[in-house]
């Protein structure tokens, strides 16, 4: 089919760069570190909360928090680490990195996912906490390789359900699965594929949290190209049923934000756009986008809820 050029303006129109990007860099860092990126992002108390990925200057990653009043100024900065690899798990020997956050409503509390890194693989891992100082580790949930989870913040006929990417049969697709404890797993589904040739035709995983709205579960997640220049990070939105989140209604044959800025395209990995967090303003109908630009700092752009609605009202259906 020939491209919906309409759908693709909108598509490159949708999301709004702030234009004091980047908001966070090593140079605001209260501790010595070689790059910050790939925040998780809530809010907490009133004000934005960022859980940074910061790599140190051995190369192995932990997590750190940044709060904001305005989401975009004037930042907060743990003056040491927040959440540091456990020295007595082997699955964090080598650190831990990329925590998406999500408020679960029947426990009262929030959980982070984030990819721990040990000799045996990349896996995910789960804490817990209500006040992001105090953190009740539950360690593993699925054999490596595994990355870019997340929680859905409510349960589905008394099952937690949980998005990630495992490589399987070296192919980097993203999966849903289901627990009714957080700590076994199963019914494994899958649930977006790479596409050959398109500009998620190498690899996908879950940017954001998922947010719930009246239509379904609107899905931020992330795609990847191999060029003979490198790879490149780019974002894509899908839209899931409400009360079967393993059924993706709409996908985006498009991306909707990619490298473009210098920051995005000059760091330690060039051409990469990380999308790890987002929140919302309901009352001025604003998504605050939260990534990761070229894995060196954190940038945020903007986008309006019900444009974004309107976008992937347009996508096209996804056969089951």
């Amino acid at each position: 089919m020939p491209p919906d050029l309409s759908r693709q303006k909108k598509a490159n129109e949708l999301f709004k760069r702030y234009d004091g990007n980047p908001i966070l860099t090593v140079s605001d860092w209260p501790y010595p570190t070689n790059a910050i990126m790939n925040p998780g992002a809530i809010t907490f108390e009133g004000q934005t909360l960022l859980l940074v990925r910061v790599e140190d200057m051995r190369g192995f990653s932990h997590l750190t928090v940044a709060r904001s009043t305005d989401g975009f100024t004037n930042w907060q900065i743990d003056s040491s680490p927040t959440l540091q690899a456990d020295p007595g798990a082997h699955e964090e020997r080598w650190g831990i990195e990329d925590a998406r956050l999500i408020w679960l409503e029947d426990q009262e509390q929030y959980a982070i996912t984030y990819t721990s890194f040990g000799e045996g693989g990349p896996v995910i891992s789960l804490a817990i906490t209500k006040d992001f100082q105090n953190f009740a580790r539950m360690g593993s949930l699925l054999p490596p390789e595994d990355k870019d989870a997340c929680l859905f913040p409510r349960r589905f006929h008394g099952r937690f359900a949980l998005i990630h990417r495992p490589i399987v049969r070296g192919e980097a697709h993203m999966w849903i699965s289901f627990s009714p404890d957080l700590t076994h797993w199963g019914d494994h589904r899958l649930l977006i594929r790479t596409r050959p040739a398109f500009w998620d035709g190498s690899r996908v995983g879950l940017a954001c949290q998922p947010i719930e709205t009246e239509e379904g579960w609107l899905i931020f997640y992330h795609g990847v190209r191999v060029t003979t220049a490198g790879q490149i990070y780019r974002m894509g939105l899908a839209l899931l049923d409400i009360e079967e989140p393993w059924r993706v209604l709409r996908r985006s044959d498009e991306w909707l934000l990619g490298p473009r800025e210098i920051y995005e395209q000059v760091g330690d990995v060039g051409g990469v756009v990380f999308p790890s967090g987002v929140t919302i303003d309901k009352e001025a109908n604003r998504l605050n986008l939260y990534y990761g630009a070229a894995d060196s700092s954190v940038a945020v752009a903007t986008a309006k809820l019900s444009e974004c609605m309107d976008y992937v009202a347009s996508c096209p259906t996804v056969e089951s």
